[in-house]
C-alpha cells in the first residue's frame, strides 16, 4: 500500500529543495544576522560567555541545546568563510556565508523528511493515503518556505523534532522516547512550554499511570521518564547552573518588558482587541467613553513595549497567563480521561491554540505551532477538515507581511495560493464523511472566508500603496491582522466543538 503513494515524500523533498536554493539571494531579515551572530559567537567564545556576550543587539537568547547546535554549525562555517564568526563583523554577509547558511537550512530540514516519512509508515493501512497527503501539505508548507527560506530561521528541523517525538507517543513502546525527544525540543527552543501541559498529562496518564485505574501507578516508569528528563536538562542547564548563570540565562529567554502586541499584530485575540479600540476611538465621543489621548499618538500600537489602549481597558501579563492557562485546561481534561494519540495530538494542537490566541507579545510565526500538529488530524474526518480549512488561510496569509519587498510577493502569493486550491481540494477529495453531523455554520464560515481573502491580499499588497503611497502604512497590516484573526478565532473555536464530541 505505501508503495503507491505518489508522488513519494523524498521525489517532492528533491524538487522543494531545487526551489529553495533558488531562493538564495531573496531577501532575508534580521533574523539571518542574529543566527551568524549565534555562529560566531558559540564558536569564538567560551561557553561560560555566551549568554553575556552583547556586541551585537541580537544576543543569544535561545536554550543551550540550540546554542550547542549553532556551534556544530560554526565548525562547517569556518571552512567556508571564516570572517562570518569575529563577533565583530556585525551585519557581515558575504556570499559564501549567505549559501552556507541558507544550506544548513535546508540540510537540517532532513530530521523533517525523517519524523514526516515515520508518520506515514506508523498510520493504520487505512488511513496512509490520507496521511501521506498530510505529510506532504507540512513538507511543502508556505509557512515554513516564507519563514525559513526566505524570512530565515530553522523551524522545519525543529518541527521535524516535534513530529518525530508525536509519531513516537503512538506505540506504547515509544512513549519514554517521545517525552525524552520533548524534552529535548524545550532544551533548543523554549517557545515549545507552550505545547509541554499535553505532554505532561498524556505521559502521566499513558505511561505512568494504569490504563483501567489511575491510582495503580507504575514506579519504574515514573523513575525512568523522571531520570530521563533530569538527565536531558542536566545536559542542557548542567553547566550554568554550575557557573551560576541560570538567572542571566531566563533572563535572555523570557524579555517579559515586550510589550503585549509584537511590531506586527499577531492574528489572535490581543488584535482584534486592539483593532476594536481603534475603532472605539472615533465612537467614543457620541458614546461618552474617556479617550487615552496619549495612546492616540501611538501609530502602529505594536511596537515592542507599547502596550496602551485608548479606550479599552489594558491587558496584564497575568491576565494572558490566566486566560491561556484557562483555555490550556480545558482540553486537558478530555485527555485525562481518554489518553488516545488522536486525543493527545488534539490537546497538543489546542494547547498551541490558547497560547497564540491568548499569550503575551506573541509573534506571528508561532501560527505554525498550531498548524503543523493540526495537519496530522486534519484529515481524521471531514469536521476535523472544516475546522482546519480557515486556519490553512487565515494562518498563512497572516506570514504575508514578514515579506514586504516587492520582489518576494509572487513568489509567497502564488506560493501560497497554489498550496491552498491544491492540498484543500486534495483534503477535500480524501477526508472521510464524519459518524457525526458536520457543524453547518463553520462549513459555510470556511466558504466566506476563502472568498474574502483574495481582494483583502490585493487590497493590503497593491492598492493600499497605489492610492494612498507611504501614508497609513499601518492600515493594509492592521486589516490583515484582523481578518486573520477571525480566521484562527473561528477554527479554533470549530475544533474546540469537534474535539469535545468526538
Amino acid at each position: 500500500m505505501a508503495d503507491d503513494l505518489h508522488p513519494s515524500l523524498a521525489q517532492c523533498a528533491v524538487v522543494a529543495t531545487a526551489f529553495k536554493v533558488l531562493l538564495f539571494p531573496a531577501y532575508k531579515s534580521t533574523d539571518f544576522e542574529v543566527h551568524r551572530n549565534w555562529l560566531a559567537i558559540t564558536n569564538s567564545l567560551p561557553v561560560r560567555d555566551w549568554y553575556y556576550e552583547k556586541t551585537s543587539e541580537w544576543t543569544l537568547d535561545y536554550p543551550p541545546f540550540f546554542a550547542y547546535f549553532e556551534w556544530i554549525l560554526s565548525q562547517f562555517a569556518k571552512l567556508v568563510d571564516p570572517e562570518m564568526l569575529r563577533v565583530y563583523n556585525l551585519q557581515y554577509d558575504s556570499w559564501q556565508t549567505v549559501y552556507f547558511q541558507r544550506a544548513t537550512v535546508i540540510i537540517t530540514e532532513l530530521v523533517l523528511l525523517y519524523a514526516l516519512h515515520l508518520f506515514v509508515q506508523s498510520a493504520p493501512p487505512a488511513l496512509k493515503r490520507p496521511s501521506h497527503a498530510a505529510a506532504l501539505s507540512i513538507l511543502l508548507s508556505p509557512g515554513l518556505l516564507i519563514i525559513d527560506h526566505i524570512h530565515f530561521q530553522y523551524n522545519g528541523f525543529l518541527y521535524g523534532i516535534l513530529i518525530l517525538s508525536l509519531v513516537l507517543a503512538r506505540k506504547k513502546s515509544t512513549t519514554l522516547a517521545s517525552g525524552l525527544l520533548f524534552a529535548a525540543l524545550l532544551c533548543c527552543k523554549h517557545i515549545y512550554l507552550y505545547l509541554a501541559p499535553a505532554y505532561f498529562v498524556y505521559l502521566l496518564r499513558a505511561y505512568c499511570l494504569g490504563p483501567k485505574s489511575i491510582f495503580h501507578i507504575k514506579f519504574g516508569n515514573c523513575l525512568k521518564l523522571g531520570t530521563g528528563i533530569i538527565a536531558v536538562f542536566g545536559a542542557a542547564f548542567g553547566p550554568f547552573v554550575y557557573w551560576e548563570q541560570i538567572p542571566q540565562l531566563l533572563s535572555r529567554l523570557f524579555p517579559f518588558s515586550r510589550g503585549l502586541c509584537h511590531a506586527y499584530w499577531a492574528p489572535n485575540i490581543w488584535a482584534m482587541y486592539s483593532f476594536t479600540d481603534r475603532i472605539l476611538i472615533y465612537v467614543a465621543p457620541r458614546l461618552g467613553l474617556a479617550v487615552n489621548q496619549n495612546a492616540i499618538n501611538s501609530v502602529t500600537r505594536g511596537l515592542v513595549g507599547d502596550t496602551s489602549f485608548a479606550v479599552l481597558p489594558e491587558i496584564t501579563p497575568r491576565t494572558t497567563f490566566i486566560l491561556t492557562l484557562f483555555f490550556q485546561i480545558l482540553p486537558l481534561i478530555k485527555l485525562f480521561f481518554d489518553p488516545t494519540w488522536d486525543t493527545f495530538v488534539g490537546a497538543v494542537t489546542l494547547c498551541g491554540y490558547a497560547s497564540f490566541l491568548f499569550g503575551w507579545h506573541v509573534h506571528e510565526k508561532a501560527i505554525l505551532l498550531v498548524i503543523i500538529p493540526f495537519s496530522l488530524l486534519a484529515l481524521k474526518d471531514r469536521r476535523y477538515l472544516g475546522a482546519f480549512r480557515p486556519l490553512a488561510v487565515a494562518g498563512h496569509v497572516s506570514l504575508f507581511p514578514l515579506l514586504f519587498t516587492a520582489a518576494e510577493f509572487p513568489i509567497k502569493t502564488v506560493y501560497t495560493i497554489f498550496w491552498l486550491v491544491f492540498f484543500l481540494m486534495a483534503f477535500d477529495r480524501l477526508a472521510p464523511a464524519s459518524k457525526r453531523p458536520r457543524i453547518f455554520l463553520l462549513d459555510r464560515f470556511s466558504l466566506l472566508y476563502i472568498a474574502v481573502s483574495i481582494p483583502l491580499i490585493l487590497y493590503c499588497s497593491l492598492v493600499h500603496g497605489v492610492v494612498f503611497g507611504d501614508k497609513l502604512e499601518f492600515l493594509p497590516l492592521m486589516f490583515m491582522s484582523s481578518y486573520s484573526a477571525v480566521g484562527v478565532v473561528g477554527s479554533w473555536v470549530g475544533f474546540l466543538v469537534v474535539y469535545f464530541t468526538s
